[in-house]
């Protein structure tokens, strides 16, 4: 976000909360990507995001009271927090900020009151996690703030928690722990049960990641999200019975007949096929964006793309639309991203060929559907940071 944005920010900030001899400080937490491994990260899998250059800026200064008097630009509402807390119907965005005070507190620290103002240039519900980057936001700013001995590990787990907890949401961790940790030109593999991290850094010479906003959002996304993760927990819990060697469904290696005797629904065998398959998926994909092989990580992404829409269920008509359309057009690799059932598709191709596409699947998803899509250039950038007002 642009300098000139931050300082309207800090001129509304001191407008709805008053000067004091304190200015306030700026925290920035950005977006994210998934590369690969998508839908595991609950499932203790392996994952390959990236932070890229859109963000969630906070602004926060202490008010020496017990409350927290918080705004949001994108809502232009101000609302005051007091304990205990309780999920805000009227307000379901401050309802983020109190679970991540929540979560600080359970680790043994007292949070004192605090004015937030909250902006951002996130799309809502393009699932490049705009939540996740509002949680770690907020815990950063807290934590340096009053400077509690967080790592930002740990600020990641807390924004999960918060999320899992006092949200509603049971996501997994990956989305939270890359805007902690990113680092520009950088994504990491992410191994979601050991919570075991390494950067990558790539070259993608004469190729580009792209994303296309299909500005379409299912209202099934949060409800079929928590459905999809109770359906490869009770999977798993029929597998073990068996072959109780196994501790989470991404290590399942068995037979199509071996599954067959855990007596699995038709949807849990469905669920298990996508996440054990998705491992093998990742493993080429890390191997060939190393390698400079980007036609195989292309392949991998249609492949899971295909997947989450037949096996785990989660896209959509319009998404479909977007991917199969791609592939007729020859680019090299696409697939959903985020949680599903609408948000944005990840593209990548060869640099010359983006003003082709662009053109012919603007016209053809606004004949189909009569919405038009957003085509978004990205950056691979730092993750949460302090900026200077």
């Amino acid at each position: 976000m642009d300098s000139l944005r931050s300082k309207e920010n800090l001129n509304q900030f001191e407008s709805i909360f008053g000067k004091t001899n304190q200015l306030p400080r700026l925290f920035q937490a950005p977006a994210r990507i998934n590369i690969i491994g998508e839908h595991v990260d609950y499932l203790g899998g392996t994952v390959l995001p990236a932070a890229i250059d859109f963000f969630v800026q906070v602004l926060l200064r202490p008010n020496d009271s017990q409350n927290y008097r918080l705004h949001s630009v994108s809502y232009q509402e101000t609302v005051e927090l007091k304990k205990p807390f309780s999920p805000n119907s009227k307000s379901p965005w401050v309802d983020y900020i109190a679970g991540v005070i929540f979560e600080i507190e359970k680790k043994g620290h007292i949070v004192p009151g605090f004015d937030l103002l909250v902006d951002g240039n996130i799309p809502q519900g393009s699932g490049l996690s705009s939540s996740a980057a509002f949680e770690v936001a907020t815990g950063y700013a807290i934590k340096e703030t009053f400077e509690f001995p967080i790592t930002r590990e740990e600020i990641a787990l807390i924004g999960q928690k918060a999320e899992n907890n006092f949200v509603g949401t049971k996501c997994g961790i990956m989305d939270q722990f890359i805007i902690a940790v990113g680092k520009k030109d950088d994504c990491i593999s992410l191994n979601t049960e050991t919570l075991k991290y390494s950067y990558h850094h790539f070259d993608l010479g004469n190729y580009e990641f792209y994303l296309i906003n299909s500005n379409v959002k299912h209202s099934l996304k949060d409800s079929a999200y928590n459905k999809r993760r109770s359906e490869c927990e009770s999977a798993l819990v029929k597998i073990k019975a068996k072959y109780p060697n196994f501790t989470q469904l991404y290590d399942v290696k068995l037979s199509d007949s071996e599954i067959d005797q855990c007596h699995l629904t038709k949807e849990e065998i469905k669920r298990t096929k996508h996440v054990t398959s998705e491992r093998e998926r990742t493993k080429v994909v890390i191997e060939s964006l190393e390698s400079g092989n980007f036609r195989d990580v292309g392949s991998a992404l249609f492949q899971t793309h295909w997947s989450l829409s037949k096996e785990f269920e989660v896209s959509c008509p319009e998404i479909d639309f977007i991917v199969d359309s791609l592939q007729s057009l020859g680019v090299t690799g696409a697939r959903m991203i985020g949680g599903g059932f609408g948000g944005c598709v990840l593209v990548l191709d060869t640099k010359n060929h983006f003003s082709k596409i662009e053109e012919v699947l603007k016209k053809s998803y606004q004949q189909k559907f009569n919405v038009a899509i957003d085509f978004y250039k990205f950056q691979i950038s730092d993750g949460v940071k302090e900026v200077l007002v």
